[in-house]
């Protein structure tokens, strides 16, 4: 009887090791593919934005603000994921020098299998990026 009672526990205690481990690699998986999203979307869009006509008179190098919103929003929405709802707030954009920051959260739900039982748990997964565009002299 003893050694019966172990066997069970052995099994309940993998199958909650098993669901946490599952649990924390999801979430580690959309935290790291969002903050390279992120990421590189800000890259290209600081780049696409630069304001040529600006650099040829003054020799400063600045991002036009409206062209950067808008090619942000572009590329981020062709490249994320269709499943999740993003909520991104752009808090500041320099034009002189270039330097943005960013705040792109989205929420994702798990489930728990716990005693027979099924829980759902909801996490928000949120990533901040402060760039500042830097040229090779």
């Amino acid at each position: 009887m003893k050694e019966s009672i172990w066997g069970y526990a052995v099994l309940v205690l993998g199958v909650v090791a098993i669901t946490f481990i599952f649990l924390f690699q999801t979430l580690t998986n959309s935290d790291q593919q969002l903050m390279n999203l992120l990421d590189e979307t800000t890259k290209a869009a600081m780049y696409d934005a630069i304001d040529f006509p600006a650099y040829r008179e003054s020799g400063n190098i600045r991002i036009d603000r409206e062209k950067f919103v808008e090619n942000f929003l572009r590329r981020f929405a062709q490249n994320a994921s269709l499943a999740r709802t993003y909520k991104i707030k752009i808090y500041d954009v320099n034009e002189i020098p270039p330097k943005v920051s960013i705040k792109v959260s989205t929420q994702e739900e798990g489930s728990v299998f716990t005693f027979g039982e099924t829980q759902s748990i909801k996490y928000t997964i949120s990533n901040t990026i402060d760039a500042i565009l830097e040229t090779p002299y």
